[in-house]
């Protein structure tokens, strides 16, 4: 539900092309079985969610009504820990979303038509790595 809840919100000209039954089964038959799955919970509810592994942020969603307190921020900083390259997906139109992510180190490396997604909504692809630690010699802590 949070899924449904914060893309609607995010962007509610998007067609509904699933309903609540198609979308669970999605997540206990795909992500749950192919992904890290992870909630964030705020007196005991969904608050937020990330679906990650291989190298992708699967899914990323924070219920609008507690966006802004740090739960995106905390759930995508667990995701890049287990991973040196990461990518994702956002839908262009969704400004929040991609100034999220920018602030956060991706940056965009490709925009589409939307021909490849579902929603034929057009989409930008976001690339993130983690930086070398540096190396340092005996000589250079000595300057």
């Amino acid at each position: 539900m949070v899924r449904r809840i914060a893309l609607w919100h995010a962007l509610p000209q998007l067609p509904d092309l699933h309903t609540p039954v198609e979308d669970e089964a999605f997540w206990r038959t795909n992500l749950l079985m192919k992904c890290t799955v992870l909630g964030a919970f705020i007196d005991d509810r969904l608050a937020g969610v990330i679906a990650y592994g291989n190298g992708w942020i699967e899914q990323l969603y924070v219920l609008p009504d507690v966006q802004g307190i740090g739960i995106g921020t905390r759930l995508l900083s667990l995701a890049v820990r287990d991973m040196d390259d990461v990518r994702l997906w956002t839908f262009q139109q969704n400004r929040r979303a991609r100034a999220f992510y920018e602030a956060r180190g991706f940056s965009s490396v490709e925009e589409t038509d939307g021909s490849g997604n579902e929603e034929r909504e057009p989409d930008m692809l976001y690339h993130w790595h983690r930086l070398p630690e540096p190396v340092y010699s005996a000589d250079s802590l000595r300057n």
